[in-house]
């Protein structure tokens, strides 16, 4: 019986170690190792950290990364250049899953016929972390015009708890300031990340041992009115924000903060809801619409996506999304926000 075991627990080990190995082969995505390298509430990857990403069981979109000088995925390092634009946002000024001429910073530096675009996307983040790499651009890199990529959900984000903060957050009962750093990796999550197998599970599966349990507590219990009622758009992480008069507090907060570092322009992109533009069930959203009206009284340009977008979508059967399962943009819904920018930025 004890052979049985001990044959049965070496060919198991033996059968880890050959998927190690194949995934290692694959372009799986690789750690990040985040973390506060530049300044205590802004997280960036290591200076020249190369890794690699890629998305779903079937590895698409597999791209090789390195970070620049200062931590972040961009076309070129970071200096002090008071010509140079700082474009600033999340996931979606990252896109790490498009090949680097595709990705907005790019995209934007050659619209600019080449004035220094200092891309400063941190994924998982909200406004007032925007805040924070303002400050940090204008103090160490003497920049005066930002440009800002909002997605929809970046107001509502930015109250404590969100799980989009990497710092500075609001909270969510007092509105009073807070502050909110990620925890450091422990010993065993670090070991763990250098297994490209460990790797394919969490990053590419998505596979979460406590989103299980609570699946499997859930399943057995009877079911409720939270539990049995499905999510109302407004409670999607995708809608702008349906905060009431908190939308106000939120936005105010953002704008004194940057105030002191915006010494040029500030242009801000606000993302639409495109999958109701494919479905032609574009809504008014006052929520949306009061941001607008705060952030253009702060002094702010602000472009709007959406009747871009609807243009494109009433003449193109093309998506702006990278596919079903990603809905950052794609190139060709950056090239048309980046045109924008551009000229917004090249206004007297």
């Amino acid at each position: 019986m004890m052979r049985m075991v001990f044959w049965g627990l070496l060919g198991t080990l033996g059968f880890v170690l050959l998927l190690e190995l194949l995934f290692r082969v694959l372009p799986v995505s690789t750690s990040t190792e985040t973390g506060y390298y530049t300044d205590p509430l802004i997280l960036t990857y290591p200076s020249r950290h190369s890794w690699t990403t890629a998305t779903g069981w079937d590895l698409r979109n597999a791209q090789s990364l390195t970070s620049n000088n200062f931590g972040y995925v961009a076309n070129r390092d970071f200096e002090r250049n008071s010509v140079a634009v700082a474009f600033v946002g999340d996931s979606f000024v990252e896109a790490s899953m498009l090949p680097a001429a595709a990705r907005p910073g790019t995209q934007l530096e050659n619209a600019l016929n080449s004035r220094p675009v200092y891309a400063m996307g941190v994924p998982g983040t909200s406004l007032l972390d925007y805040a924070e790499r303002i400050r940090f651009a204008h103090e160490n890199f003497d920049i005066r015009d930002f440009v800002i990529l909002m997605e929809r959900g970046d107001v509502k984000q930015s109250l404590c708890g969100s799980g989009n903060n990497n710092g500075p957050c609001l909270d969510p009962q007092t509105l009073a300031p807070q502050t909110e750093t990620m925890p450091a990796a422990s010993i065993a999550k670090k070991i763990v990340r250098q297994s490209a197998l460990a790797q394919y599970i969490f990053s590419q599966l998505k596979f979460s041992p406590q989103k299980l349990w609570v699946h499997l507590f859930r399943s057995t219990a009877p079911p409720t009115e939270s539990t049995s009622q499905t999510a109302s758009p407004a409670d999607s992480p995708l809608a702008f924000a349906a905060l009431g008069a908190d939308l106000d507090v939120v936005t105010n907060t953002f704008f004194a903060r940057v105030k002191p570092h915006i010494l040029g322009r500030l242009v801000i992109v606000i993302d639409s809801d495109r999958r109701a533009l494919y479905q032609n069930q574009v809504t008014p959203d006052p929520a949306r619409a009061r941001f607008i009206q705060l952030a253009q009284a702060a002094g702010a340009t602000v472009i709007d996506a959406e009747p871009l977008f609807q243009a494109h979508v009433a003449h193109s059967l093309l998506k702006l999304d990278v596919g079903p399962y990603d809905r950052h943009l794609n190139s060709i819904g950056i090239r048309l926000i980046t045109r924008v920018m551009a000229d917004a930025l090249s206004q007297k």
